[in-house]
């Protein structure tokens, strides 16, 4: 399987990403976009569309098949796409601060650590759906390594659209993620624009 293995924080830079969005505590030396000659418009929707790719570690090839999903539901096509990539559950994974980052969620969940209503799932680009519960397997959760993590990622917000439980390890899908809930800069309709040309 194909994975991005560049460097979090100079991916960051080049991106114009804060790497505190990737779950990265440290800070970058230079002011992410920095000394940035002017974009064209395609140079814009190309790095929006790089940007929000590099967030969710998700590869050319199923973020167009993602980009196609949204167009066929109801609403507007950006939001439904960030909808979706909000849905996998490496991500979900990740926003109940069962990970560090994604991409320790992603491994977590290959791992065969994470159960969705009490079966487990293996697959990071599983989508969620509203009243799927989301725990993890009894032996995993009794870990050092997971207690170490669910008390590092103690103090970072729940989205509303999750309700956690920290005790059991347990969190709930209450409903979809909405434009509201994503809280990195993104300008989704320039994605939309790159992909109507």
């Amino acid at each position: 399987m194909a994975k991005n293995m560049q460097p979090i924080l100079k991916r960051c830079r080049t991106l114009g990403i804060e790497p505190s969005v990737m779950g990265v505590d440290k800070s970058s030396r230079k002011n992410p976009g920095s000394n940035r000659r002017k974009q064209s418009e395609y140079g814009m929707q190309l790095n929006e569309k790089q940007k929000v790719k590099f967030i969710y570690g998700v590869l050319e090839k199923q973020f167009s098949k993602y980009y196609v999903m949204s167009t066929k539901r109801s609403g507007i096509t950006g939001e439904n796409l960030l909808q979706i990539l909000e849905s996998r559950l490496d991500n979900v994974v990740y926003r109940l601060g069962l990970a560090n980052t994604r991409r320790e969620a992603r491994q977590v969940v290959n791992h065969g650590h994470i159960l969705v209503n009490g079966k487990k799932v293996d697959i990071p680009s599983y989508l969620v759906k509203p009243g799927e519960v989301i725990s993890v397997k009894e032996k995993t959760a009794n870990s050092e390594h997971m207690k170490a993590v669910v008390e590092r990622n103690s103090s970072r917000a729940v989205p509303k659209w999750l309700d956690m439980d920290r005790n059991t390890l347990q969190g709930t899908v209450v409903a979809l993620a909405s434009r509201d809930d994503i809280d990195y800069p993104v300008e989704e309709h320039l994605i939309v624009e790159l992909y109507s040309k």
